[in-house]
């Protein structure tokens, strides 16, 4: 009793048949294969984007005249 015969097996794959048929059977599996295909393509594009060192560098000038000089209030709380 605990285990499904030969015959069970084909029951099942029976009754699955009739109810979605071949045609929606062969549908998802080709959904599936293009959602396993998309997922990958988007895994890959993401790790060549971390790869790639960005050419643009942004840096601050320290060097440069600046208003905070000027200014009274910096580190006090001004009401």
């Amino acid at each position: 009793m605990g285990s499904l015969s030969i015959w069970h097996w084909i029951v099942v794959i029976a009754v699955v048949l009739l109810l979605f048929g071949r045609g929606k059977i062969s549908d998802l599996m080709g959904d599936v294969a293009q959602g396993i295909k998309a997922f990958k393509k988007g895994m890959r594009d993401d790790d060549t984007a971390v790869d790639k060192p960005s050419d643009a560098v942004k840096s601050i000038d320290h060097n440069s005249a600046s208003s905070t000089s000027s200014r009274t209030d910096v580190g006090s709380k001004a009401v």
